[in-house]
């Protein structure tokens, strides 16, 4: 178990956490929630002992062991993919080196000998024998194949470090696990895989995640950060949410009779407790659901943005053609013989391992690049809205404030209809006056998006959109998108921003294009040979 008692952190007079008590028990989940600059990575790092609280202690169980996932993809790049891995084992990996040193001595000694029996007893406490079996299989579950398991982590990519470094955290069975956003990076097959893995993991759990999906899937709890407090709820991310929607709608409505309102909170609490997706989850997650009162669940104070696309036109039936596209970059072809027509109302989820491929489609599509060859052809009754994946184009040295900022691509320069629009995206007074080049990932999305909704487009074009969001602003986009009546071709690795707005997926693999017309849970199942194709 892990918990805090009277923790506090300060940055000069601003307090980030004030006195948080609160602890994380065995067998649980933890999904940490909170809007953008409220702490959760912080958090998390105080936990891990890498941040020093300001007030307060943080205690672990005597004895037990706590992993991190780890951020420094440098970190280990002078040892092996299979040493690494152990290596987040502190003790076994000191025990197995040690071994390795005595047993290669010269002039090894009786004493070396009583030594080595000690580490030997001490190494197979700890499994030591199944080390590298283990390893290996989280390695494989994640996605690096056999092949790299003797390579030194500075001969692998970006993503593959992230996945060794997940291994590594996973590895040894530890009694306390923290996950800062252990998705990025992976796959389908591998988020898969890793959701399967925390089903299954009997010890304490904390994962900050900004994919919905996921927290859906492993949360049994959600601790949410709110004015410097931590609270606990029960239930995964769903829950925690219409929760909150249903304390807010109980609470407008104060004067209902308090059995009616324990009828619907009863109703409420039993459709989750029937959707728990496993059974150890489910049968407790019921058990403390049940056990709930109308004092136990609170309104959210969190603010949503308001984001809706409203196209100045309707767009007629020839959307969209694209015959042979190709495209090579730095002389590799990313894009090669790629056909593709779009119809009126489709909603298109671009996948794929080759993120490049997809911003090159767009790009292209867009006019930013040009073909190698092949064509496309838009139609004439079409408008399109593009967000990039890298915006900075548009606020590097920029000295503009927001409202001149987006002026420039308001038809209506008036002040008021500005920060009219600056205020649904939460810019509001003295916010909507910042200069655009110093706003942080999250605000210059929220920028764009503003930008997309004062086009008045009929076809809009998103590159991973929901990056450097908070959960309220990725709620409010997936709202907006499902609500918008035109075309949209969009490329997003979250889960549940995928399967509600898609009607259409489209994968570009190195063999060619895929082309379903379906949701992305049925393509999935699909793809695991469970539905015929």
């Amino acid at each position: 178990m892990i918990s805090t008692n009277n923790l506090s952190l300060w940055f000069g007079k601003r307090a980030l956490f004030k006195d948080v008590n609160i602890k994380f028990t065995p067998g649980n989940c933890y999904g940490l929630i909170g809007a953008n600059g409220t702490g959760k990575s912080t958090f998390l790092k105080i936990l891990a002992g890498e941040i020093e609280p300001t007030g307060g202690t943080v205690e672990v169980t005597p004895g037990e062991r706590l992993a991190v996932l780890r951020q420094n993809h440098y970190e280990f790049d002078e040892f092996a993919v299979l040493k690494t891995v152990i290596m987040g084992h502190a003790r076994l990996y000191a025990i197995m080196e040690e071994k390795d040193a005595l047993y290669a001595k010269p002039d090894f000694s009786d004493e070396d000998g009583v030594k080595v029996a000690e580490l030997e007893g001490e190494f197979a406490e700890l499994n030591g024998w199944d080390a590298e079996t283990e390893a290996a299989k989280l390695l494989n579950g994640l996605g690096i194949p056999e092949e790299l398991h003797g390579q030194r982590m500075a001969d692998l990519s970006g993503n593959e470090k992230v996945r060794v470094l997940l291994a590594q955290a996973l590895f040894g069975n530890p009694d306390v696990l923290l996950l800062d956003e252990p998705t990025n990076h992976l796959n389908i097959e591998a988020i898969q895989w890793l959701e399967e893995f925390l089903y299954n993991f009997a010890n304490t759990v904390i994962v900050v995640s900004h994919d919905r999906h996921f927290l859906n899937r492993v949360c049994t709890h959600i601790a949410d950060i709110d004015f410097g407090k931590i609270q606990l709820y029960v239930g995964n991310y769903d829950f925690w949410l219409e929760s909150s929607e249903l304390a807010l709608k109980l609470a407008k409505e104060a004067n209902r009779k308090t059995e009616e309102k324990i009828k619907e909170l009863q109703s409420f609490i039993q459709r989750f407790s029937a959707n728990a997706s496993k059974s150890r989850q489910a049968t407790s997650r019921k058990k403390l659901l049940e056990k709930l009162t109308l004092e136990d669940i609170r309104p959210s104070s969190r603010k949503y943005p308001y984001i809706a696309f409203k196209p100045d036109r309707e767009a007629g039936d020839q959307l969209l053609t694209v015959e042979g596209l190709g495209k090579a970059i730095d002389g590799e072809a990313v894009l090669d013989g790629f056909s593709l027509r779009v119809e009126r109302g489709d909603k298109i989820a671009f996948v794929g391992e080759n993120g490049l491929a997809k911003t090159t489609l767009f790009r292209v599509l867009m006019g930013e690049l040009p073909a190698d060859c092949g064509e496309f052809k838009w139609g004439v009754t079409t408008s399109q809205a593009y967000f990039p994946r890298d915006n900075g184009a548009f606020f590097d040295g920029c000295g503009l404030n927001l409202v001149d900022w987006l002026r420039q691509f308001s038809r209506d320069q008036e002040e008021t209809f500005i920060r009219g629009f600056l205020g649904r995206m939460l810019f509001s007074g003295e916010e909507s006056l910042k200069e655009a080049q110093v706003l942080s990932g999250g605000e210059k999305v929220r920028c764009m998006l503003t930008k997309m909704m004062l086009s008045g487009a009929n076809v809009l074009i998103f590159d991973e959109p929901t990056n450097h969001l908070d959960l309220e602003s990725i709620t409010a986009l997936n709202n907006g998108l499902i609500a918008f009546g035109g075309t949209i071709l969009f490329a997003s690795h979250d889960h549940q921003f995928v399967q509600t707005v898609a009607n259409r997926i489209v994968e570009i693999t190195p063999a060619g294009v895929i082309d379903r017309r379906m949701s992305y849970d049925e393509y999935l199942e699909q793809r695991s040979g469970l539905l015929p194709r």
